[in-house]
């Protein structure tokens, strides 16, 4: 059940601004927001199987350790790509199958190589247990995707998604610093390199969120005007 539940929770958080919501909210624009959810439990429920049985075989092949110091690091990357963020570019207009295939496929290509498809193959090979990742990813899929659902078409623009992405990117950089000190040699938990790795990372944040920041300067004396 643990591990459902923190495969659900950290696939939530993986798809706050991702390209896949983004998708769906498009997606809900043209046709049922049932046909839309049938269409990303399709797709999820095969590209997150092919996810996790790649994640599970891996611990064959490489040490458990240096996968979960790797799995580690891909959070903090996967953290990274949130505040970034990610942009539609024809995805929701590229297929031309009924409705249900329509979304079915986009949402299966657009998944593949995806931080989100990622993530499950790094969940996979830390927990090495098949079904609670990919139930568990899958859900998280669902509800993350019926948000982005209910964002654009239910609530329009009243939750400011800046600040989920935002909350959801150092949720996700946490889990991969806490996983780092858990997995990592001692030697490699000494000042002189801790220190600069955070700095490393504090300062891709600010560059890759440096139009979100931006953003927020230039609205801070508009909200003093008021």
């Amino acid at each position: 059940m643990t591990v459902f539940l923190f495969s659900l929770g950290f696939v939530v958080l993986a798809e706050m601004g991702d390209k896949t919501q983004l998708l769906a909210m498009a997606l809900a624009c043209r046709f049922k927001a049932s046909v839309v959810m049938w269409g990303v439990f399709a797709a999820t429920t095969a590209n997150h199987f092919l996810a996790v049985l790649v994640g599970n075989y891996l611990t064959h092949l490489i040490p458990l350790q240096t996968i979960q110091i790797t799995a580690s690091v891909s959070f903090i990357i996967f953290g990274l790509w949130t505040i970034r963020g990610d942009e539609l570019k024809g995805e929701d207009k590229r297929f031309h199958f009924s409705p249900f295939w329509t979304v079915a496929v986009a949402f299966f290509l657009v998944e593949m190589g995806d931080k989100t498809q990622l993530a499950t193959i790094s969940l996979a090979a830390k927990y090495q247990s098949i079904l609670p990742v990919l139930t568990g990813t899958t859900a998280g899929m669902l509800i993350a995707d019926a948000i982005g659902i209910g964002i654009g078409i239910v609530l329009g623009k009243t939750i400011p998604e800046r600040a989920i992405k935002w909350i959801a990117a150092l949720i996700f950089i946490g889990f991969g610093m806490y996983g780092l000190y858990e997995n990592l040699p001692l030697e490699y938990l000494k000042f002189p390199i801790v220190l600069p790795a955070l700095g490393a990372i504090i300062l891709a944040m600010v560059l890759l969120g440096r139009d979100d920041i931006r953003r927020l300067c230039l609205e801070q004396p508009n909200g003093n005007k008021e």
